[in-house]
């Protein structure tokens, strides 16, 4: 993927790109919340409709273990290319800072079922990620938990949130539109002629 090229979709240099025979090899999007326009009485509603047993909450130091292993777990399940690519965690990249904070979903018996982890800068939000366990998705729990994070965070002034990810992954995109974000931003990746993320990744 080391060739691959990644720019807005209405980019000049896509449209040269292309008519060297480059193609879109990936979608990724970009989203906005403002503070303004936060609804806090729908996103905590969509907290309360999920099951009381699930516990939401920052993580902290003490919870990195279950935050590698859910990290482990669904290493593979992001969809796109390079642009919305995952790397696995080390243990600090794991252990939340002051300018990168974390969300859990815990189930009763106390494992980690979800987990949200953002990047703060004063009253700047953005989202990297949000992950549910496998056996626990279709349910709401990502967006319950995403939810609960906005609202933490207006709680404590933050006033623009940003989000995004893989134009192929669906459901993030209907909890972020849930959540009342707006779709601001398209990217698009362009692999070279004859290159194998061309020819294996383009849409269909």
């Amino acid at each position: 993927m080391g060739n691959v090229v990644v720019v807005q979709a209405g980019d000049p240099r896509r449209e040269r790109l292309e008519r060297e025979g480059w193609s879109v090899s990936a979608r990724s999007f970009g989203a906005q919340l403002d503070a303004e326009r936060l609804d806090v009485g729908r996103l905590t509603a969509l907290v309360s409709a999920i099951d009381p047993a699930l516990v939401f909450r920052p993580l902290g130091a003490h919870d990195v273990d279950a935050v590698l292993a859910l990290d482990r777990l669904t290493a593979d399940d992001y969809p796109g290319s390079v642009a919305t690519r995952h790397e696995q965690m080390g243990r600090d990249a794991a252990t939340p800072t002051a300018g990168r904070r974390a969300s859990g979903a815990f189930a009763a018996d106390g494992s980690l079922v979800a987990m949200t982890h953002v990047e703060v800068d004063r009253a700047d939000a953005e989202t990297d990620f949000t992950v549910v366990h496998p056996m626990h998705r279709g349910r709401g729990i990502g967006t319950a938990l995403k939810a609960w994070s906005v609202l933490a965070f207006q709680r404590k002034g933050v006033r623009r949130f940003r989000t995004g990810g893989s134009a192929e992954n669906v459901a993030i995109q209907r909890a972020n539109a849930v959540l009342g974000y707006v779709q601001d931003e398209e990217w698009v990746t362009l692999a070279p002629p004859d290159s194998a993320e061309a020819a294996t990744s383009a849409p269909r």
